[in-house]
């Protein structure tokens, strides 16, 4: 398999998970900007999105969309720790979680990456994701990680997203569960292993 990505975006929750699984896979980044991959080939020809992630397969076939290719990812390493069987309570309790960082948190943090966008508008998307952290914030009082005390991909998910936050002006250093949250996934080997893959951090 081989991962199409850019250092920092989304698709390093499914780096993470595929760290987390041990299947085996190479990296291909993606310059976005340019829309070129590292060996410059047209990134269009692959993903006609001409976003990031992209699984591609041993047999040429393509996913794209991060928490899909997470799904796909923990299902075929047979992981039902990163996402439980189907048809139990507690995979619906990851999908749950998987669709609200998609629809209320990465689509709240985007519009702040625009520099077209205006101070006060970026403030108002800012106001909303403190209230929907301050939430977060309350679920996970208790408990290690979003759904209890095993980790699955959308914690992977959450980290990427909230590890956005200071960049862009959103400060959650209050939050004392989101703060904690984010230092116990730092500190799994999955994430440090991706992170110094990405050139954003040394392997420990």
């Amino acid at each position: 398999m081989k991962l199409f990505y850019s250092p920092g975006a989304c698709s390093q929750a499914p780096h993470i998970v595929l760290y987390e699984t041990g299947m085996p896979f190479t990296l291909v980044k993606v310059d976005l900007g340019q829309h070129r991959t590292q060996e410059g080939r047209n990134y269009y020809e692959l993903n006609p999105k001409g976003q990031v992630p992209l699984l591609a397969l041993d047999d040429g076939t393509t996913l794209s969309e991060g928490p899909v290719i997470a799904q796909y990812v923990a299902e075929q390493a047979g992981r039902q720790d990163l996402l439980p069987p189907v048809s139990t309570f507690a995979r619906y309790k990851v999908l749950e979680w998987q669709n609200y960082i998609t629809s209320e948190l990465h689509k709240s943090f985007s519009p702040l990456f625009d520099s077209r966008i205006d101070a006060a508008t970026k403030s108002l998307f800012i106001e909303q994701l403190g209230k929907k952290y301050k939430w977060i914030d309350s679920r996970l009082e208790g408990q290690a990680y979003l759904t209890g005390d095993t980790f699955t991909v959308a914690d992977a998910y959450l980290f990427v997203i909230t590890g956005w936050a200071p960049g862009l002006g959103v400060d959650l250093s209050a939050l004392a569960h989101v703060q904690a949250f984010l230092a116990r996934v730092g500190r799994r080997d999955s994430v440090k292993a991706a992170l110094a893959a990405e050139g954003l951090a040394e392997a420990a």
